[in-house]
């Protein structure tokens, strides 16, 4: 923190007692008054940067886990997702996407047939002006692979655990940087996310004090009448639970013991 200083006191001629006069007092009395009131404020300002520097926001842990949900995923040797980390959307931010609302359930072969146009609601323009505001990137501390063939009948992944601010958010987006996936027979297929944008999951949750939120994101793999696939959140598949942290949150797997649902 910068030291603050207070004001310089100049230096001038000793008067004597005797040469003062009424507007050489009044000089003096407002030169007191002046240094008295910045050595006032000085340290009032002093003890707020104090007081702001000890008083800390209550925290909780947020852990992030992905799913899959079946769709297409069983026309894959592998299909390997990586996340480099989330943004997430504190009350009153904006998405940029509709994410889960129209996907409500499974979606059949070539129903998504032309691309990302009919993708539900991720999409976005592109455009980098229209980036949307007020919500909040946390990037790892390296990426995180997971491989979707592995994570079907419940089975679940953490990728990031993190202390944020105790509060309200409205949606958490997976940052995915690469999608990697290789078809039953050995071949290489591509696999899109809707509209190039991230995967976004509308499901608000809370942040609690001395409390661990588990937020599960579900997403599939959905085949388009193309043959390339489409990578798709699945909204009925996320899962927000909660747990009262005790010292030390649980480890990576598949069974969190949360207490339930939010």
């Amino acid at each position: 923190m910068a030291r603050m200083t207070g004001p310089t006191r100049a230096t001038g001629r000793r008067r004597n007692v005797t040469d003062r006069t009424p507007d050489s007092d009044a000089s003096a009395l407002d030169a007191l008054d002046r240094r008295t009131y910045l050595q006032a404020t000085g340290a009032a300002a002093l003890g707020a940067a104090g007081l702001a520097g000890c008083v800390g926001r209550a925290t909780g842990t947020l852990a992030t886990r992905v799913t899959d949900q079946p769709a297409d995923i069983g026309d894959f040797e592998s299909l390997v997702v990586t996340v480099e980390g989330i943004w997430l959307g504190p009350e009153g931010a904006e998405s940029g996407a509709d994410g889960n609302e129209t996907d409500d359930g499974d979606m059949s072969d070539g129903e998504a047939a032309d691309g990302n146009e009919t993708a539900d609601g991720n999409e976005t323009d592109g455009d980098e002006e229209n980036e949307p505001a007020g919500r909040e990137y946390f990037e790892f501390d390296e990426p995180q692979e997971a491989d979707l063939v592995q994570l079907q009948d419940g089975e679940t992944q953490l990728i990031d655990e993190r202390e944020l601010a105790v509060g309200t958010y409205q949606f958490l987006q997976l940052d995915v940087s690469n999608v990697d996936g290789t078809l039953d027979g050995g071949d290489e297929t591509e696999v899109d996310l809707p509209g190039n944008a991230p995967l976004t999951f509308n499901e608000s949750f809370e942040v609690r004090e001395n409390t661990r939120t588990s937020f599960t994101a579900d997403f599939a793999p959905v085949r388009r009448g193309n043959g390339t696939y489409l990578l798709r959140p699945v909204p009925r598949g996320v899962e927000v639970t909660y747990e009262e942290s005790g010292g030390s949150g649980g480890g990576e797997g598949g069974d969190d013991g949360d207490d339930g649902n939010a």
